[in-house]
């Protein structure tokens, strides 16, 4: 795994980005920042600290794939911690096998700070080599869509 880290400031209180970039209050504000990613892209689950999450989108076949994730740590409006074990491939959830191993317990985290009205998000997050230039192009890209949804 490598590790890779971004970090966006944003012109808007730290309560306000944490619902938006979570989708808490509406999903739909999560799908359009991490349509970066997938245009399909979204969630199905609780941000509940425990419970299981999966990060899905369709692919270019119409199938169902994504991550199996745990939300290992929630602390609203400051921390997040997603930790991924599994695949989901065609919509079936994967959690051992060789392509599983490559992300197994993999983090990805985000931690919100705020300074003088404008809050500041730091994403710490693990790759696998085939994905880091994938990460390197698309993330920027995302928060700053994140970014101007939440000045706007």
């Amino acid at each position: 795994m490598q590790k890779l880290q971004y970090k966006i400031n944003i012109n808007a209180p730290v309560a306000s980005v944490f619902d938006t970039m979570l989708g808490i209050t509406n999903k739909a504000d999560y799908e359009a920042w991490t349509a970066m990613f997938n245009p399909t892209s979204s969630y199905e689950g609780s941000w509940t600290k425990g419970s299981k999450m999966l990060f899905v989108g369709v692919d270019e076949q119409g199938q169902k794939g994504g991550l199996v994730s745990e939300i290992f740590d929630f602390i609203p409006n400051q921390f997040v911690s997603i930790r991924h074990y599994g695949l989901v491939q065609a919509g079936v959830e994967i959690t051992e096998g060789p392509d599983v191993e490559k992300w197994a317990n993999g983090f990805e985290n985000y931690t919100f700070s705020e300074l003088n009205g404008e809050t500041i998000i730091t994403v710490d997050l693990d790759t696998t080599e085939e994905f880091i230039d994938y990460m390197q192009e698309n993330y920027p890209k995302a928060l700053q869509k994140l970014k101007e949804m939440c000045e706007a």
